[in-house]
């Protein structure tokens, strides 16, 4: 009987992010965690002759969260530009997945058109060992420029 063997999981430390904004990469190393996800429009759809809905997918929508350690302020300041001169910014993030470990090899997505929906603007907590803030945003488009290979099964 086949099964995935361990070794050939995703340590989720093995990774990296890249911001780019206005053609320049810098590496997102604050981040603890992100995710983006992608989630299809569907149209319900009744027909003669079924009692049952169908559905149809009519677009799809994109959005992600991600958890910082509180030491960058280029969202504040992309959310301030926008605050004070109506300059909304969109830019890239490239996600790449790589365990030296796993067999399964790298995966590199581009999530494109990052727009951000919140950012929080100031913090103090005096409970809180470090500070960490939660940015939420959308994104317009995805390339997936590299994808896993077929884990070798034991």
């Amino acid at each position: 009987m086949a099964f995935l063997r361990a070794g050939d999981t995703i340590s989720g430390q093995e990774g990296r992010a890249y911001a780019i904004v206005n053609q320049l990469s810098e590496e997102m190393f604050y981040i603890k965690s992100l995710e983006a996800t992608v989630e299809k429009q569907k149209a319900e759809i009744k027909t003669i002759g079924r009692r049952g809905v169908q559905h149809k997918a009519t677009g799809w929508t994109g959005k992600g969260t991600m958890t910082i350690y509180y030491v960058t302020s280029k969202f504040r300041q992309m959310m301030f530009d926008y605050i004070k001169n109506g300059k909304d910014t969109y830019f890239s993030i490239k996600v790449i997945n790589e365990d030296p470990v796993s067999t399964v090899g790298m995966q590199e997505v581009i999530l494109r058109g990052v727009n951000l929906d919140s950012v929080i603007m100031a913090s103090l907590n005096s409970e809180s060992e470090v500070l960490e803030e939660e940015v939420s945003f959308t994104f317009e488009d995805i390339d997936l420029e590299k994808t896993f290979n077929a884990p070798i099964l034991g």
